[in-house]
């Protein structure tokens, strides 16, 4: 298997997107996706990016990502949060989603960081599987904590 990882550019973001869609399928969130590739296109590529991108490219097409953003830990300092690990369904197996994780691995680590961070859910147990595997510890007693675009709004109108 032919495929190279490399740092998502601008005009990247349309297969991009069609991933992360490919993503919300999977994860039964079919009509969560709201963001479009103009988001993704000015909130990566802008004057100050929200977010990096790595890509796994095969066949002139691009067959993953791992989109990453820069957070802090009080307790650690410098951190990785890693958004989202997607290989497509038919690539899965093939070793993409290892390169891609070793690229943030080493990205983080040349950057100094103290630790990098993400989620995964309950019923995913072959991700979860993937990444004890690779040494990462799925923390099963700490629940994540989501306000939404409506309870952001909800919470402003009390104040």
């Amino acid at each position: 298997m032919n495929y190279s990882i490399r740092k998502a550019v601008k005009s990247d973001m349309s297969q991009v997107l069609h991933l992360i869609k490919e993503l919300a399928v999977f994860e039964k969130e079919v009509d969560a996706v709201e963001v479009t590739v103009k988001d993704l296109e000015i909130d990566g590529f802008g004057e100050k990016p929200a977010f990096e991108c790595f890509v796994a490219e095969a066949n002139h097409t691009i067959a993953g990502i791992a989109l990453i953003y820069h957070r802090y830990s009080t307790w650690k300092g410098k951190s990785l949060h890693l958004e989202d690990l997607i290989v497509s369904e038919s690539m899965r197996g093939s070793g993409l989603g290892t390169a891609l994780l070793d690229e943030v691995v080493k990205y983080g680590h040349s950057l100094g960081i103290k630790r990098i961070n993400w989620e995964v859910l309950d019923w995913n147990e072959p991700a979860i599987v993937f990444y004890e595997k690779k040494g990462a510890q799925v923390k099963r007693d700490w629940n994540v904590v989501h306000l939404n675009e409506q309870g952001i709004k909800d919470y402003i109108a009390k104040l």
